[in-house]
């Protein structure tokens, strides 16, 4: 259930706002004037959202390359590359 807040109450509880933030991890949601106004979250949230949003991006790629009829590589040659990189080669 998504945690809503008064936007007031970022400026008198500040720090209640930032422990929802963290303990629950998940955003909190700022009405002003009884409307949806702005998201508050942790920075730790925001930078899984981020790099899910840039996951989604890679695969719609790859779908799409796909569907055009590009070949990929096979598990061999991924593991090769993958091998040759941490060993400097």
């Amino acid at each position: 259930m998504p945690i809503i807040k008064s936007i007031s109450s970022l400026r008198n509880k500040t720090k209640d706002i930032e422990s929802l933030c963290h303990e629950r991890d998940e955003p909190v949601y700022l009405t002003k004037n009884g409307e949806g106004d702005l998201a508050v979250m942790s920075i730790g949230h925001y930078e899984r959202l981020k790099a899910r949003a840039e996951l989604f991006e890679k695969l719609a790629v790859a779908q799409a390359q796909s569907a055009a009829g590009a070949k990929g590589l096979t598990h061999a040659q991924v593991m090769k590359k993958l091998r040759q990189r941490l060993h400097g080669g």
